[in-house]
């Protein structure tokens, strides 16, 4: 009978245990996905140079760095049938933050003797 008496107390403990019921989770807003427009390479630089620059020479050969938090990226490129990257030109984001466009393009397109077109 003791065992008995001892086993009772924890089965009711046992029954107990699972009675609670479980917190219900906090309601959390998602966060808004944030639109990260992917650096410019080559292919990219020479689309918004030649949109850009009419008339220019194309790209033959182009890199793009940026330095960590900075808005604008520079491109050091070569043009027609120069393999050397003899120019430089920055690239920053359009006013919306979807698209890239050339910085100071009047200035650059005229430096290559090329017509600015507004995009």
């Amino acid at each position: 009978m003791k065992k008995f008496a001892l086993i009772l107390p924890a089965i009711a403990l046992l029954a107990a245990c699972g009675e609670e019921p479980a917190a219900e989770p906090e309601a959390v807003a998602a966060p808004e996905p944030v639109v990260e427009l992917p650096a410019p390479d080559e292919a990219k630089f020479t689309e918004v140079f030649a949109a850009t620059c009419e008339g220019a020479e194309p790209v033959s050969t182009a890199i793009c760095k940026s330095a960590l938090g900075s808005e604008t990226v520079t491109c050091e490129f070569g043009l027609g049938e120069d393999e050397y990257m003899r120019h430089e030109a920055p690239l920053m984001k359009n006013e919306e933050g979807t698209d890239w466009v050339l910085g100071n393009a009047e200035a650059i397109c005229t430096e290559h003797g090329a017509h600015h077109v507004d995009s």
